[in-house]
Formats: C-alpha cells, structure tokens, sequence
C-alpha cells in the first residue's frame, strides 16, 4: 500500500465533516456545495480503499478507519494553520501583541505606554493581562513579560530588573511603625501573588530574618500584587512588595520603604520573544524602550541590605 498523501483539499472536506459530524454543515464552512464535499470525501475513501463514514438517515457517523484518521487530521491542519499565521505576522511591523501579568500591565505598563505610543506611532501594541503562559503561535503573541524562575527553552530570554522584596507603606503611617520590631502592631497586607515562591518571600521570612520573634497575621490578604500596592497607598496597611512594581510609587513619595533590610529572590522579570524574532522591528523597539524607562527609576536596592532568601533555607 502506497504512503503517497491524498488531495489535501479531501483531507480538508474530511476534517470539516469529522468535526461537525455533518456533510452540510461542513460544507458551509468550506463554503463549497454539499456535492462538492460529498465527492471529495468518496475520492478519499477511494484513496485509502475503505469508508471513512457510516451515511445514515439523516446523519453520518465515523467508521473505525475514519476514527483513526481523525485527530491525526484536526492536528495536522491546527499546525498548518498556526505556522500560516505565525509566518503572516512576521511581515507585520505594524502591530505588536503582548502579554504579562495583571498587576505589571496595571502598575508598570500602563501609566507609560502613552510614551512608547508618541514614540513609536507607526505599531499598534495590543496587550494581554493574564497569568496564564500564552502559547506564541497559538495566541498570536509576540513578546511575553513573565515573572518566576524560567524554563524557557527555545525563546530569547533577557533578564528584565534587579529587584527585592520589603516593608513599604503610606508616608502617614511611618510615625507609628518607625522600626522593624513596631511593625508586630501593624495591619500587614499580603500579597499572595507570591506565595509561589521557594523558598518563600513572605512576612514570616522577613521578621525571621531581621531577628524578631513574630507570627504574622494579615490585615488583609490579595491574590494580585497590584490591590495590594493600591491598598498600601491608601494607607491601609503596611505591604511586603517588590520594588519592580513599586520603584515608581517610591520614587514619587507615594510609599515609603523606611527599614535597611530587604529580601531577594532568584524569580525576576523576563522579557521572553520567539528565538531569531528579537531582531524584528517592533519587538527590538518595544524591548529598547522598555529597559530605557526601566533605567529611569531606582531599584529600590540602594542602601539596602540584601538578604537572598536561597541563603536562608
């Protein structure tokens, strides 16, 4: 038996009418005549040398032969049509697709991206905010900014901001909790957003590290870093945040981050893309852009004394 491939134009009509289980059905779709679809289907069939479907009353069903084809087929043509599009929007520089998380859209990205829009007025950026890991081809995604360890495997990764982990609150509230022992009293805001960590970067880490017999109990607990930073500005609370969602409220005055000791970590931001794509003319723009206006603003490290959480465990 022969391995040459058949018509792909009957493995399409296949695929359509597997999926909907309809021959008209599948037919609209391809935008052809029921005919049409029916023809090719009996032209497979007379491919492969035995019946892809069961023609009943008034439906079809799959054979064995044709359960077996099935996924094999949807696969094939779900690549196909991810490597057209991956292949289309590398001749696109005018639009540009990116993802990161929530709370670094809402507090990093968005008060400046009327800067790189003034800039660069020739892309269009279209944002995602999601924790989930995109798929690039799948999702049409051109740049992701991902935070944790990495496993990036096939992508060009460049490492993004050097950051720690600290007490920060409202310049209203420093009066009360002048020292790392007065915070015992505070109402502590976690920000669970970070609970992944290992080892952890957390409240307890934090007064075990500066010698202080304490077991925190939260204020208030948030799932998105960026309620909790919002909550600290209103006072609310004193909040353990990491200066790279921070630096820019810091540097206003907006928070305060008052005690020498902060905490690092070996997750830090990434600024991920297909390999060989970092070269295409807006992801280079956007990524230069991004790290100028990361250099616009302190760490937040300085006079500091860092402490790596990996040392502590």
């Amino acid at each position: 038996m022969s391995d040459r491939l058949p018509p792909l134009t009957a493995l399409r009509a296949f695929d359509a009418a597997a999926r909907h289980m309809s021959f008209a059905q599948a037919a609209a779709e391809l935008n052809v005549t029921p005919a049409a679809l029916s023809f090719q289907i009996k032209s497979l069939e007379e491919h492969l040398g035995q019946p892809l479907f069961r023609r009943l009353n008034r439906a079809v069903e799959l054979t064995e032969a044709g359960r077996a084809l099935a996924p094999g087929t949807a696969e094939g043509f779900e690549r196909l049509t991810t490597a057209w599009r991956a292949t289309r929007r590398m001749q696109d520089s005018r639009v540009l697709s990116v993802t990161a998380g929530p709370a670094f859209t809402a507090k990093w990205l968005a008060p400046r991206l009327f800067q790189f829009a003034q800039e660069h007025p020739e892309i269009e950026l279209r944002f995602t905010a999601s924790l989930r890991q995109m798929d690039f081809d799948r999702d049409e995604i051109d740049v992701a900014i991902r935070y944790g360890y990495g496993t990036d495997s096939g992508l060009h990764s460049h490492r993004m901001i050097e950051e720690a982990v600290m007490p920060m609150m409202h310049p209203s509230l420093l009066d009360a909790y002048p020292t790392p022992q007065s915070l015992t009293e505070a109402p502590l805001l976690f920000d669970d957003s970070i609970a992944f960590l290992k080892p952890p970067a957390d409240w307890a880490t934090w007064f075990k590290t500066c010698g202080i017999a304490h077991t925190p109990k939260p204020a208030a607990r948030f799932s998105q870093a960026d309620h909790a930073l919002d909550a600290a500005t209103a006072g609310g609370g004193v909040v353990l945040m990491r200066t790279s969602l921070a630096a820019q409220y810091l540097a206003q005055g907006l928070l305060v981050a008052p005690y020498d000791l902060a905490l690092t970590t070996a997750a830090h931001f990434r600024f991920l893309c297909l390999e060989g794509a970092q070269t295409r003319p807006q992801i280079a723009a956007f990524h230069d852009w991004l790290m100028a206006e990361i250099g616009k603003f302190p760490d937040g490290r300085a006079g500091k004394r860092l402490i790596d959480v990996s040392d502590l465990s």
